[in-house]
């Protein structure tokens, strides 16, 4: 009988596990849109999102040694519950200024998910950190 019941908890842990996976597989073979009917938003605007990245930006002590100024350009994928995931940097400056944008991204809240024929859809969304020394 506990050898019966213990598979039979095994089974239904199992599919569950299986199941999750195929959510998660799925998820992303979902296509990715560059251009919506409605774009993804951070919350409270792009303004919010600018201050955003003023406070949690820091500037990496190596670049700042060295002086290194740029823009790095950073794609990432709004997924249809908002969240953030595939952040890629676009247009390099420097190893560790490239490292933190990818940090900062990866951490910010999530988003209002991008809509087509008003379900949601994961939206591909490219943005520029600035670095700048003062």
């Amino acid at each position: 009988m506990k050898k019966l019941l213990l598979m039979s908890l095994m089974a239904v842990f199992c599919l569950s596990t299986v199941s999750a996976q195929k959510t998660v597989v799925s998820k992303k073979n979902q296509k990715v849109f560059d251009v919506v009917e409605q774009m993804p938003e951070f919350p409270g605007g792009i303004a919010a999102m600018l201050e955003y990245l003023m406070q949690n930006v820091k500037y990496p002590e190596d670049a700042e040694k060295q002086k290194v100024e740029g823009r790095v350009i950073a794609n990432f994928v709004v997924e249809t519950d908002g969240s953030i995931s595939d952040v890629k940097v676009f247009k390099q400056v420097f190893p560790s200024l490239d490292a933190e944008a990818i940090r900062v991204l990866e951490a910010m809240p999530k988003w209002t998910p991008g809509k087509q024929n008003g379900k949601p859809v994961r939206v591909k969304y490219t943005v520029p950190v600035n670095f700048k020394l003062q």
